[in-house]
């Protein structure tokens, strides 16, 4: 058997990925996080699926269902939010799964940043604005950030910042990065992206957090800053220019 871990996307249970509906409906087991992942999702699992809410259990007790499941001989569908490569704690789940000797594999998904800039109808990346787009999240209660990755360095690039898990503190956001940014510097924040109850906010820094405490804006957020919000002067790219050599 194998443990696929599926991408579910950002809220819509429409942006699943082809792949990943395949997958999920070929798996005799589903482990999903019941507070994130779509319950209309789970119509695609086989009817006589076992199905499990993970928002409840630990790392251990998840393992153990997955290993369950493979000395069964049932392939696992593994439902995370977004896409599994950023912010979705599959890494440690893999390193058990290697120590169990459980095969698995990963199925991408469309991640929440992504589903934001959608909803904003922007290019994160706009030639001559800027052509970085920094992935990231605050330290709090959770895991410290890395030695050099804190807002206040991330900051000095300059490039358009996404932050994740960081609505709670959208006040501290704002102060690390005004120095940098400056107090005009277009912001952004779509809450529950590609949901129906889905919440853009839009504005400059030093307005974004009033945005976000009137919304009332708590989680499954996320906060955009940066230039490329709000460019419209700036050279066409040269992918389809006429000057460009195609043969």
């Amino acid at each position: 058997m194998t443990v696929y871990f599926i991408g579910a996307g950002p809220g819509a249970a429409d942006l699943i990925t082809l792949r990943g509906a395949r997958t999920l409906a070929a798996c005799r087991v589903c482990l999903y996080a019941g507070s994130l992942v779509p319950r209309e999702l789970l119509a695609e699992c086989p009817p006589d699926a076992r199905l499990v809410d993970t928002a409840d259990l630990d790392l251990d007790e998840i393992t153990a269902e997955l290993v369950r499941a493979h000395e069964a001989g049932h392939d696992v569908a593994r439902l995370h939010s977004g896409d599994p490569s950023v912010f979705s704690a599959v890494a440690e789940q893999m390193r058990r799964l290697d120590a169990a000797g459980v095969p698995y594999e990963v199925v991408p998904g469309v991640p929440a940043f992504a589903a934001a800039a959608a909803a904003l109808k922007r290019e994160l990346t706009v030639p001559t604005v800027g052509q970085t787009v920094i992935l990231t999240r605050i330290a709090h209660r959770a895991t410290a950030m890395p030695e050099g990755e804190d807002l206040a360095t991330l900051g000095r690039s300059g490039a358009l910042i996404v932050l994740h898990l960081a609505a709670r503190y959208v006040d501290r956001v704002v102060e690390e990065l005004l120095p940098h940014y400056g107090a005009d510097c277009p912001a952004a924040v779509v809450a529950y992206a590609s949901r129906p109850d889905e919440v853009i906010l839009r504005g400059t820094l030093d307005e974004i957090a009033g945005q976000v405490k009137e919304a009332g804006v708590l989680r499954t957020a996320v906060i955009m800053v940066g230039r490329t919000l709000g460019a419209k002067q700036f050279r066409d790219s040269h992918l389809y220019s006429p000057e460009r050599e195609r043969h």
